[in-house]
């Protein structure tokens, strides 16, 4: 991946969240703020649609141009994701339209030949009969696209740790995955929304559609590391399973926290309430800014520890 191109897709990604946020704008869709919302200003959900967009002109332009960039049939569950965000950010969707959505999507995922079918002796599970791995596969995808989305409440928290997972995994693959081109060019993507995140006035969001994209991005990834393809750039063996769940160790921890906070109360684990990680110490903070770097930084030195120890000790 040359830095030309990274180059050209980060202005593009530029011009494009501007462009799609005024048309927004234009046609008075906001945010609405409630309760829940950690944000007093108008904003708009767009941030998902530029980053989604600035990916697929730029891979519709080497396609058309003959070049294959990475698997372009991964846009049908990317992009079907996206779709199911977008409405969801325009009409307040059902979670239970949403969730079997994403029950469909992760079928289509699956029959592209992205499966979990060994767990490599974790809890002594090694080859896994067909029928479990597909049902392990849909619980995993289901558990990973919602923890992501989950942990977009305040701004740069989702984008950052998206970034970073994918920085981790390409960092530990011995050679680089062959999602590489999609992971940098959709990174590349990112990048603006930093700025428009963090406006004071007309903030731009990620939005369902944005975490929905990337949620289910992050999940090929960790297709991808529990596959065959996937090894480790150092001699030390390591289980697959235990690393990723590392790497995804954030979300995945506010997720269980929050369900098991919901149920112990009574309440359905997909209504959305202020429990997550990041209103309680933005509570105590009450700072945007700071709240992400102290999640983000505390995290990844945990996780630095972690993978330095395992890997060159």
């Amino acid at each position: 991946m040359e830095l030309p191109l990274l180059t050209i897709v980060f202005i593009l990604a530029c011009f494009i969240h501007y462009g799609v946020q005024k048309l927004f704008i234009h046609y008075k869709r906001f945010d609405d703020y409630n309760y829940r919302s950690s944000h007093k200003t108008l904003a708009t959900r767009t941030g998902g649609i530029g980053i989604f967009l600035t990916v697929f002109i730029i891979s519709l332009y080497f396609y058309f141009q003959g070049i294959e960039l990475f698997d372009y049939s991964l846009f049908i569950p990317l992009g079907i994701m996206f779709v199911i965000g977008v409405y969801d950010d325009l009409y307040n969707a059902d979670f239970k339209l949403k969730f079997l959505m994403q029950i469909i999507v992760a079928k289509i995922i699956i029959d592209q030949g992205y499966l979990i079918s060994n767990y490599y002796g974790l809890f002594g599970l090694y080859e896994l009969p067909w029928l479990l791995a597909q049902a392990s596969t849909l619980f995993v995808f289901l558990l990973v696209v919602n923890a992501i989305n989950f942990i977009d409440g305040i701004d740069g928290l989702a984008i950052s740790e998206i970034i970073k997972i994918i920085l981790i995994i390409e960092f530990f693959s011995q050679g680089f995955t062959n999602l590489l081109t999609l992971g940098l060019i959709t990174v590349s993507a990112i990048l603006p929304l930093y700025y428009f995140n963090f406006k004071e006035k007309g903030k731009v969001f990620l939005g369902d559609g944005g975490s929905m994209f990337l949620g289910t991005l992050i999940m090929i990834y960790t297709l991808h590391v529990l596959g065959d393809n996937y090894e480790f750039k150092t001699t030390k063996i390591f289980n697959k399973t235990i690393f990723i769940v590392l790497v995804l160790i954030y979300p995945l921890t506010d997720l269980l926290r929050v369900f098991i906070l919901r149920i112990a109360k009574g309440n359905s684990p997909f209504i959305a309430d202020k429990n997550h990680l990041h209103h309680v110490i933005f509570k105590r903070v009450k700072n945007h800014k700071k709240t992400l770097l102290l999640i983000f930084f505390f995290v990844t030195i945990i996780q630095l520890s972690i993978f330095t120890y395992i890997f060159y000790v």
